[in-house]
């Protein structure tokens, strides 16, 4: 849930009608499978947090305000907070937490794999916003289950939280990677200019509390060793495409070596959702579709756009459409 009060004319435009302020999909819980398993020598549990795509996480996103989080020093930001934790007993999807229900779904995995006698292990990911959610997610993880190896691979993920809380994760053993394009804004976020300065004044200011801090291993990417992209990119789709950051991985070897000729992810796919590409390439840019463009077959065989159930709409605007088309059918 995304609790950002937006101005009135948001609620009333067509943008206002794409999202939902009280429900949002957030990503999902995925299981190694036997081969899988037995090639790691574990049974990992993985959770995948999506990125930022509803505008009132936009906004949220850019909140500084640090608010406490299980331990007395331990402080993350308010907008990541307020997704991971918020609920509300009047919604049909919220009422229980993004907290509340992956780390019940955890507790089902890793207690059923145990009893089957196997090792298991959780691997948190996500790419920007998703990249934060998954911290805290681990903070919650590693506490609940301290027994279990836990790791975090974040892309573009922002600052998270303060000294205390990064300290905390390390005492906890959880092993954080952070996947990083040196073009991309968000990772320097929240706090760019308050963090840059301090860390660059005085070491001993880094210690405050106030100041938000990394957390884990970065490991630094350059949009610009890359053959294949355009120099003149909008930064805009540094911050949206998760694409990007797994083409410019899939090329990494090393800080000082170029970009790796025989890469094996398809090129193809960074022009999914963007255009960064080169033209001499002749990939068309944003290409990907649903089948049939989400038209469905209704019962006479035709192709319709999908219904939705009333109570699918997405609130607070469903009474407002209800209405709406109400009005439209008896005109």
């Amino acid at each position: 849930m995304s609790h950002v009060d937006v101005p009135k004319w948001f609620e009333r435009s067509r943008l206002g009608c794409t999202w939902s302020k009280d429900s949002n999909w957030m990503g999902f819980v995925a299981v190694s499978n036997n081969k899988e398993s037995q090639r790691i020598g574990r049974r990992d549990v993985v959770v995948s947090w999506r990125g930022t795509v509803a505008p009132t996480e936009w906004l949220t996103d850019l909140k500084a305000k640090l608010e406490r989080f299980g331990s007395k020093n331990v402080k993350v930001q308010h907008g990541f907070l307020s997704i991971y934790k918020s609920k509300d007993k009047s919604t049909r999807y919220n009422k229980s937490s993004a907290s509340e229900q992956v780390m019940q779904e955890l507790d089902r995995l890793v207690n059923f794999f145990r009893g089957r006698g196997e090792m298991v292990s959780l691997t948190l990911t996500g790419h920007s916003l998703g990249g934060a959610l998954a911290l805290l997610n681990a903070y919650e993880a590693e506490i609940s289950f301290s027994d279990v190896f836990i790791n975090v691979i974040s892309f573009g993920a922002p600052r998270v939280g303060n000294l205390a809380f990064k300290e905390k994760l390390n005492e906890l053993g959880v092993k954080t990677l952070r996947v990083v394009n040196k073009q991309d804004i968000v990772p320097k976020l929240p706090g760019i200019l308050f963090n840059e300065i301090l860390h660059k004044f005085n070491p001993i200011m880094q210690r405050l509390n106030c100041v938000y801090r990394h957390v884990g291993t970065q490991l630094k990417l350059d949009k610009c060793r890359s053959p294949y992209l355009k120099d003149d990119t909008d930064f805009s789709g540094y911050t949206v495409a998760g694409s990007l950051y797994l083409h410019l991985l899939d090329g990494f070897l090393s800080r000082k070596a170029k970009f790796r000729r025989n890469a094996r992810r398809g090129l193809a796919l960074v022009n999914k959702s963007s255009d960064m590409l080169i033209e001499e390439l002749k990939i068309p840019e944003f290409w990907y579709q649903l089948p049939y463009k989400g038209l469905v077959l209704n019962k006479c065989g035709r192709r319709v756009k999908p219904g939705r159930e009333p109570e699918d709409i997405p609130s607070p605007f469903s009474s407002e459409l209800s209405s709406h088309f109400a009005t439209s059918m008896s005109t």
